[in-house]
């Protein structure tokens, strides 16, 4: 009798470690929507929302201008991530650029554009 209810909680115990050690995937933390707050530059500060979708394994998207002062949708043409971080290159205006991104909470990012303007971006939840 002994045995067999060691044997009992020696089983408990497995299907419980295995439960644990089952965690889900970590979700794709930079895929959603984002509003983006650009303060300082020359035509003084402008916001852009994107949408970043994963597709074969990179980011992609595009910016717009949400007040629709500008019409022109900017494509990015590429997004490096690192981690924490993302670096999106976008053309504007015949000038390549580059945005900085860093994770700063689950819905926030914090950065500069060509490590001069500062830039902060916002999930956008629906």
């Amino acid at each position: 009798m002994k045995k067999a209810s060691t044997l009992i909680v020696a089983l408990l115990l497995c299907a419980g470690f295995k439960s644990f050690a089952q965690t889900a995937a970590p979700a794709d933390f930079f895929t959603g929507k984002w509003e983006i707050s650009i303060t300082g530059t020359p035509n003084g500060d402008s916001k852009l929302v994107t949408e970043l979708t994963r597709k074969d394994g990179k980011l992609s998207g595009e910016l717009k201008d949400p007040s629709g002062k500008m019409a022109e949708v900017l494509p990015i043409t590429k997004i490096e991530e690192d981690g924490r971080k993302m670096l999106i290159y976008f053309s504007t205006q015949g000038m390549d650029l580059g945005l900085a991104l860093e994770k700063v909470d689950d819905d926030h990012l914090k950065g500069a554009i060509m490590d001069r303007f500062d830039a902060t971006a916002v999930r956008i939840k629906e």
